[in-house]
């Protein structure tokens, strides 16, 4: 008997790879998956590494000329100016990219990218207080966005590159791939994940974040000097501290979501708004100090070791807002990490969990409250301080989340379900 002849493209690659595809029917998703995610990846971690070594740099000239300060007003009208004339589409930042998840019909433009690169490291420059996550997922979104065109990619597709962006942006930028990737899935839907995106998302993370290792870029590294033992008492008290934390949360949310509509209420013409918000910012400085603009990094490595004043975290708050909702650009999420530390710091005062875990569960709670993402935040928080703290951490962003209620920074997040049984699905943010 003669031996039966193979099918038509069994000796292909194609063909081989489509019988693979067969036996294990993930293969060819993984494959194109990590293709496309090993590319915008590398370019996502090389953009989030120019990024933060921009931000360096202008955080040492500013330091370096104090009087730079007073030219915040200037810098702020020329941001209003880039935005309102060529910038309009993209404007909407971080909302933008979550509406487009949600309904992929407007394609991100790629000025999106340099617009909210340059109009960030001219605020940081000059004095505002804002922080870089913000960027990070414009930039992110704006470069995923491109390689969608490029490979012809479907709406439902286009979702899940916008996520595995996001993630990357995310990742890479904070230097904390696990919660990146989380965080791409968690922040548009609140209440479901996307499984379908989880390796898109975890790929694109992971390398973005080893691609801006690679450019040598450093990420600041945070200690927590004692982690008590578990007990029943320092449960109560991670408790305690979560309530508080998920307050300021809400608080700063809504504060920042009305001091916005204040601005546009009444200044009408866009430019001149961060011109109002730079005169602020700038005799605020001069009343009280540099204390609070910029990243605040410094700050928030000294509320892990020493006693910060009980009012740090408000005038962060105060400042921070001043600044975004005038219309500077940058991002929440850093000033966030400061408002926590410094109450986590001014809660020891009163709670008697050691200052520095209470600074580590601050710096991930406020931000899971503001931005309804508790399990990234709790996968952060694990990544930056170590595993031995998670049960604390944990708690307080578990807490954190359930206080602050039917609040977030981004206005654009849907409501995937209900936080608890109890609660209605909200019609509005």
């Amino acid at each position: 008997m003669s031996a039966q002849k193979p099918s038509g493209n069994s000796n292909t690659f194609l063909g081989r790879l489509s019988d693979v595809n067969k036996r294990f029917p993930s293969t060819l998703y993984i494959v194109k998956w990590l293709v496309i995610c090993s590319v915008i990846g590398a370019f996502i971690g090389s953009a989030s590494a120019f990024f933060l070594v921009s931000l360096d740099w202008a955080t040492n000239v500013r330091e370096s000329n104090a009087w730079i300060i007073w030219l915040l007003p200037v810098a702020g009208f020329a941001i209003g100016l880039l935005y309102h004339y060529f910038g309009r589409e993209v404007e909407r930042g971080n909302n933008l990219l979550i509406e487009t998840i949600h309904d992929p019909k407007e394609f991100i433009r790629f000025r999106m990218a340099p617009f909210v690169l340059l109009g960030t490291v001219t605020t940081h420059l000059f004095g505002g207080s804002a922080g870089r996550e913000g960027t990070a997922l414009q930039m992110a979104g704006a470069i995923g966005e491109q390689f969608s065109k490029i490979c012809k990619l479907n709406a439902y597709d286009r979702k899940i590159l916008l996520i595995s962006a996001i993630s990357a942006g995310f990742g890479s930028v904070f230097g904390t791939p696990l919660a990146g990737a989380i965080f791409g899935l968690e922040v548009f839907l609140i209440g479901r994940l996307k499984y379908d995106a989880i390796f898109p998302a975890f790929a694109s993370a992971i390398i973005a974040s080893l691609v801006t290792d690679l450019w040598q870029v450093k990420h600041t590294h945070y200690h927590i000097p004692v982690i008590p033992e578990m007990s029943f008492i320092n449960i109560i008290y991670a408790i305690l501290a979560g309530i508080a934390f998920g307050m300021i949360a809400a608080a700063f949310s809504k504060t920042i979501h009305f001091c916005s509509q204040q601005f546009k209420q009444y200044i009408a013409y866009p430019p001149l708004r961060p011109v109002v918000g730079g005169i602020i910012v700038s005799v605020g400085v001069w009343l009280i100090g540099t204390r609070y603009i910029g990243l605040g990094v410094p700050v928030i490595v000294e509320s892990f070791t020493t006693q910060l004043a009980p009012y740090d975290f408000a005038l962060k708050i105060i400042f921070t807002i001043i600044t975004l909702s005038a219309g500077f650009k940058g991002g929440e999420v850093t000033p966030l990490f400061f408002i926590g530390a410094a109450l986590g710091n001014a809660l020891s005062y009163f709670i008697p969990l050691p200052m520095g875990l209470l600074a580590g569960m601050g710096f991930v709670a406020v931000f899971a409250g503001a931005t309804n993402t508790p399990l990234a935040c709790i996968l952060m928080g694990i990544e930056l301080f170590g595993s031995e703290c998670g049960v604390f951490v944990a708690i307080a962003c578990v807490v954190s989340y359930l206080l602050s209620g039917h609040t977030s920074i981004y206005r654009s997040q849907v409501y995937g379900g209900p936080k608890t049984s109890s609660t209605d699905k909200p019609s509005t943010w």
